[in-house]
Parts: structure tokens; sequence; C-alpha cells
């Protein structure tokens, strides 16, 4: 069975709960997603075999709406399929009004930049789904299909929140099962893969690595996952002032990067494959 790039896609359309249509892009066997905030990154996620790519502005912070540039340059660049963080800021998932008019025009600006999907969250100051304001993004969303993301890791009720989610119409929700990573979180991976059935997808992401990508996937029964797999770059600057620092308290080095690192996407997809 192939993990990764497919050569050819069909579109499914999966009925929900609700009755509305869900459509997913299928690959035989398990289907990696990469996200990438950088188009060197998007292109290295591409060659090691990556099926589908997350892009974002900021993944220090877990992720930020990425720049129209960003998306048209990655767009021109890779051939996978390319999902767009819809996140104005980092921090909690109760947005301002101000904020979802953001969210709004961010949305509206993707798709007419060809994004292919779009990903975001939103929840109610009680950690439950907010069902109100998704209702409103989903419309802003249609037609493409939508990932909601590590917010779900932040509900009181994960069972309850499924549910919602599935008579929203998301595609898939990326979760570590609401704990600091999906190894940790792996039970809980596992109920709510068994309680997803065929409605909506459960994507394990937050912390994977080759060393227990294996164990994930064994003990979820998932069919797609969620990683990064960065290594640091040193920069290529031979000037450099290390008194001074662009970044808060809480920088990043001036002088690094980290993107996605082809031999770990094909390591993962190694495992992967020989994991099924």
């Amino acid at each position: 069975m192939h993990i990764g790039m497919c050569e050819s896609r069909e579109s499914l359309t999966v009925r929900n709960a609700s009755g509305a249509g869900r459509s997913r892009e299928m690959c035989d066997g398990l289907l990696m997603e990469v996200c990438v905030d950088s188009v060197e990154s998007a292109v290295n996620a591409e060659r090691g075999g990556a099926g589908r790519i997350e892009l974002c502005g900021n993944l220090l912070e877990g992720g930020t709406t990425p720049s129209t540039g960003l998306l048209q340059v990655v767009k021109e660049s890779v051939r996978v399929p390319v999902y767009v963080m819809i996140r104005p800021r980092g921090g909690d998932f109760m947005y301002s009004h101000w904020e979802v008019e953001v969210m709004k025009r961010d949305i509206e600006l993707m798709k007419s930049h060809r994004a292919d999907g779009l990903v975001f969250g939103a929840l109610t100051g009680d950690g439950r789904v907010d069902t109100e304001l998704c209702v409103e993004l989903m419309a802003a969303c249609r037609p493409l299909p939508v990932t909601f993301h590590r917010a779900f890791d932040m509900v009181q009720d994960p069972v309850a929140a499924l549910e919602a989610l599935v008579s929203l119409g998301f595609e898939r929700v990326l979760t570590s099962g609401c704990d600091s990573s999906a190894l940790e979180g792996l039970p809980v991976i596992k109920r709510l893969v068994e309680q997803a059935k065929d409605r909506i997808a459960i994507m394990p992401g937050g912390g994977i690595t080759e060393r227990n990508l294996q164990r994930i996937l064994e003990g979820s029964g998932a069919q797609e996952f969620h990683c990064s797999a960065r290594s640091s770059k040193d920069s290529s600057m031979k000037f450099r002032n290390y008194n001074v620092s662009m970044g808060g308290s809480l920088s990043v080095p001036e002088y690094a990067v980290k993107v996605a690192d082809v031999t770990k996407v094909r390591t993962l997809n190694a495992i992967a494959r020989n994991t099924l």
C-alpha cells in the first residue's frame, strides 16, 4: 500500500449524522500531513512524501494565519493539497468580534488564492466548541473542506465536542488526545477514533517523531497523522550581532531557523508504511 502523495485522488462523500456531505481526499494507506511555515519546508515536505500540507505562520505559537504571499508561492511550488490555518493570534481560542471579522476576511482571501482546505477552531469561555461561531465560519469556508485544529485539546468534554464537530460538518479534527503529546493522549485518541467511526477523521498530532509514530498509529487506529518533522538549519549570515534580539523575552534564535527535513519526512513515511 502506498502512503504520501497520490498519483490519483478520488473525492468520496461521507454522510455524517446530520445528513451533511463530507468530502475527503483519499490515498491508499495512511496519509501524512506536515505543518509548515515556509516555502522551503513545504517543498521538503512534498519531496519527503507528505500527502497534505498545513500552511501556517508563526509555528512558535502553535501556528497562525500565514500571509497570502506565502500561500501563493507555496501553491506555485508544490502539487499536494495545501490547507491553510485561520487563527488571528496565538493564545486561547475564544475570539473577540474584531478577531472574528479578521478570520472571515482571511478565509475569503485564502479561498481566492487557491487554498485547498482551511483549518480553524473556536471555543466558548467554558471550554466547549463555539458552535454558533463555527457555523458562521463554516459558511464562509464553503465549498472547501475544514479541519478543526488542536483547540479541541482544550475542551472540557472531548466526547461531546466530537459530536458537535460531526454535526457541524468538519472533515477532521487534529488532536493530541487532550494531553501534552499524541503519545500521552493515546488512550483518548483511540476512544475518539472508535466514537468517530466514518463520520469524521481523527488525526493524531503533537510531538510525533520517528521514535513514537509506530506506537501511536498501532494504538489509535487512525488513518492520518500530523507532524512538523523539522530540524534546525543554521543561518547563512556571516556577520552576527548577538547583542540584539528581534523577539521578546522568549525570543527565537536570530541565526537559525526550523525547516521540514526531507529525511525525517521520508523516515516517518517508511515507519507508517511498515505499520500497515
